[in-house]
């Protein structure tokens, strides 16, 4: 198998976070979309914190309101890079982490 370089991007925000009413989740999922990124996945964490210092978790109720979530997308470094100053518009309080992949297709599945 041969790879490809390409670049992670992944954003990590509350369960809570909205972005005009509509979760902020969507909201990056459908402008990376709309942005041509090859594709968004939503990850909802089970357990967490962030700026807060505050522990949400899904183990107890009182506490288990605006999990942890991570939109994972995975492009060329162009299209990534082209894509932040979306992310820079709409994510307030998140994290947004750019790191470097190798993309690897299995034999017989090349795009």
């Amino acid at each position: 198998m041969t790879g490809e370089p390409a670049l992670r991007l992944t954003v990590f925000i509350g369960e809570n976070d909205t972005w005009h009413r509509r979760p902020l989740s969507a909201e990056i999922v459908h402008r990376a979309h709309r942005a041509g990124l090859a594709g968004a996945s939503v990850f909802r964490g089970i357990e967490g914190y962030g700026s807060s210092s505050l522990i949400h978790t899904s183990r107890l109720l009182s506490l288990g309101e605006d999990l942890p979530m991570a939109i994972v997308m995975i492009d060329t470094a162009e299209r990534v890079r082209s894509f932040l100053p979306e992310l820079e518009e709409i994510v307030g309080d998140g994290l947004v982490v750019v790191d470097p992949v190798e993309i690897v297709h299995p034999r017989g599945r090349a795009r």
